[in-house]
């Protein structure tokens, strides 16, 4: 069988791991990024010029790396940070490197493309938006339901979220990262921040709309316990029911899910009643007890993908 052109959505670490799984199962492989994050060296860029978060961008581009001497050394100066007492302190060369050539290009995904050409990526990279985007959510906590505004507030808030909304409420969305959903065999979400990764696509008009067509090539990959500070104390079951609510048009062929997290049955039964197909497994790093093991999750983005196949649902050539 031939090997899939894939499209992984998502942000930060959970679509790093999700993208360096998925390399070794793909023919070819695209990563659209929430680059909703407002903190740290990407929050004072934003904020200074105006521009899209890059620092999600720049952890994706850094798994799609060759893996060759000239790749993990290009990869290793973007990731790196300064350290002093001035003020580069905190910025990531590369959230540098990425803003500098959007300022030279004037343009978002082709300046995304350049760093690529550095890294001689293994895949592309696009943003959810080409323009900056805000999240911002209804908290229900400890003193009542309040309204909190920008990623790491919501991501720490004290309390359950209820309702997500995005400012502005239908952000351009660049032509080739619809296309690129389009045209996958196919479309992986998660793991990651549930609220601010994962859900934060279903948020934008287009790109809902492209998903809910892309459904039936659709791989839903749940987060493993601790994993995401958003959700710490919910039921995997929840955080399915949380992304049915928010898009109950969508209804993805698989949901890939850490067995631990299925023991009790509710996740097996949330799932059917969805209409999806439940995958379990160890998938768990034997290392750690939040982080998702990149060898098997490779082995279960593949069987996972025989089963998208097997549907009828390759769309492409």
């Amino acid at each position: 069988m031939p090997l899939p052109h894939v499209v992984a959505l998502g942000g930060g670490h959970g679509l790093y791991t999700s993208l360096r799984a998925l390399r070794p199962v793909s023919e070819s492989l695209t990563a659209v990024v929430t680059v909703a994050d407002d903190g740290g060296s990407s929050g004072r860029l934003r904020a200074e010029f105006g521009v899209v978060q890059p620092g999600d961008l720049r952890m994706a581009l850094s798994a799609l790396c060759e893996d060759t001497e000239w790749g993990t050394t290009w990869r290793d100066v973007l990731q790196s940070r300064f350290v002093s007492d001035g003020d580069l302190d905190g910025h990531a060369v590369g959230n540098l490197l990425i803003t500098a050539l959007w300022e030279h290009t004037g343009d978002v995904v082709g300046g995304l493309d350049w760093v690529a050409r550095l890294l001689r990526a293994q895949g592309r990279v696009l943003p959810l938006s080409d323009e900056p985007i805000e999240i911002s959510a209804v908290v229900n906590g400890p003193s009542g339901a309040t309204v909190v505004s920008g990623q790491v507030a919501v991501a720490l808030a004290e309390g359950h979220i209820e309702r997500l909304s995005l400012t502005p409420s239908a952000p351009h969305v660049p032509p080739a990262t619809l296309e690129s959903i389009a045209t996958a065999d196919m479309v992986v979400l998660g793991p990651g921040s549930w609220y601010t990764s994962v859900l934060t696509h279903f948020l934008v008009p287009d790109v809902h709309r492209a998903l809910v067509v892309a459904s039936p090539r659709a791989v839903l990959t749940l987060n493993i316990s601790d994993e995401d500070i958003e959700t710490r104390g919910m039921h995997r079951a929840d955080e399915v029911e949380a992304l049915r609510s928010l898009a109950p048009d969508f209804t993805p062929a698989v949901v890939l899910a850490d067995a631990a997290e299925a023991v009790d049955g509710r996740l097996a039964e949330a799932v059917a009643e969805w209409g999806s197909q439940l995958i379990v497994a160890p998938l768990t790093a034997p290392d750690a007890i939040d982080r998702h093991d990149e060898a098997e999750l490779s082995r279960q983005y593949a069987k996972a993908c025989e089963l998208v196949m097997a549907s009828g649902s390759r769309v492409s050539g």
